[in-house]
């Protein structure tokens, strides 16, 4: 497979609310916030299932919880030098949707799932139109 299909990443402090958190997903129309410290290290992953499973079914205010006691800590991180099928693996067996991209200890970027999907689809697309190129022999 090609590059890893790195997006943009937004982050929150862990000491924000989860309601200021939920503002920044609807801004950015994504499904992630990665909690990183003071010095711009990963420490946390909010997503919406966090949202939904820790402040709504256990009927918490998410304008009085802070992100911390909500994120997912432990986060697997990778390199750039990832490959697609190595992420979508990880995924997969850890039942994770994003992936948090760190290069010398700080934050580049997140690969979501989706990412991941889309750049197989495209790879194998382009698969099935050289062979169909070479079985046709170039018509």
């Amino acid at each position: 497979h090609d590059a890893l299909p790195i997006s943009a990443v937004h982050t929150v402090s862990p000491d924000a609310t989860v309601f200021e958190a939920l503002e920044v997903l609807a801004r950015h129309d994504v499904g992630a916030l990665v909690a990183v410290d003071e010095r711009g290290e990963v420490i946390g992953l909010l997503s919406e299932r966090d949202y939904a499973r820790k402040v709504i079914l256990q009927g918490r205010i998410s304008r009085d919880t802070p992100v911390r006691e909500i994120m997912t800590t432990g986060v697997l991180c990778v390199t750039s030098r990832q490959t697609v099928d190595a992420c979508m693996a990880l995924m997969t067996r850890h039942r994770i949707r994003h992936i948090p991209v760190v290069e010398n200890g700080q934050l580049s970027g997140i690969v979501s799932i989706g990412d991941v999907v889309s750049s197989i689809i495209e790879d194998q697309q382009f698969t099935i139109e050289q062979l169909e190129h070479y079985i046709t022999g170039g018509r």
